[in-house]
């Protein structure tokens, strides 16, 4: 019985020990996330889900109500009423340069809203760097996490471009309006 018990036991470790080795190759570089893989609150109070805007562009604008490049809202705006059949925005509100935005969900929507009558999608408030980085800006910045740039969030109205099938194509620094060329081309 003894016998029986110890090669059970042994039979046991050998298994334990060929799955741990073959469950977790770290020797490679893994995969990039899709966009797709996020959801994030809305600053209605639901859920933006990425995925539901599969087969569109989606333009991620780290946005703010208070800064010189707020008006772009209403570039942002058009660009959503002119191309929606093939574009989502959507704004992501943030405190993180100069306290340049409000800090209720429901005076940055008002704000949006009676000012450059935005429609498209905007997040509640969120880090877009730091400590505190909202997760679809740490994969939107990390190369290791998009496959294919490391991007730095410098001020508001940074632009980040997705594919129709969910990948990062191009970063847009504040400088670059909504209604560029290296922007609209995409969708023209």
């Amino acid at each position: 019985m003894k016998k029986i018990l110890f090669i059970g036991m042994v039979l046991i470790g050998i298994i334990s020990l060929s799955s741990f080795i073959t469950s977790d190759d770290t020797t490679g570089p893994k995969p990039a996330k899709s966009i797709y893989d996020f959801k994030i609150e809305s600053i209605d109070g639901g859920k933006i889900d990425f995925s539901e805007y599969k087969g569109k562009y989606i333009l991620i604008v780290n946005t703010a109500s208070k800064c010189g490049y707020t008006p772009q809202y209403k570039g942002l705006e058009q660009l959503y009423k002119d191309y929606g059949d093939k574009l989502v925005v959507v704004g992501f509100p943030s405190d993180n340069f100069a306290d340049q935005e409000f800090h209720d969900n429901v005076e940055i929507k008002s704000f949006c809203e009676k000012n450059y009558g935005v429609t498209f999608p905007l997040t509640t408030s969120v880090d877009v760097k730091g400590a505190k980085i909202t997760p679809v800006f740490d994969y939107l910045t990390h190369k290791s996490q998009n496959g294919v740039m490391d991007a730095k969030i410098s001020w508001n109205f940074n632009k980040f471009l997705i594919s129709p099938e969910g990948k990062l194509l191009e970063y847009f620094d504040s400088k670059v309006v909504p209604e560029s060329d290296k922007i609209t081309h995409y969708f023209k």
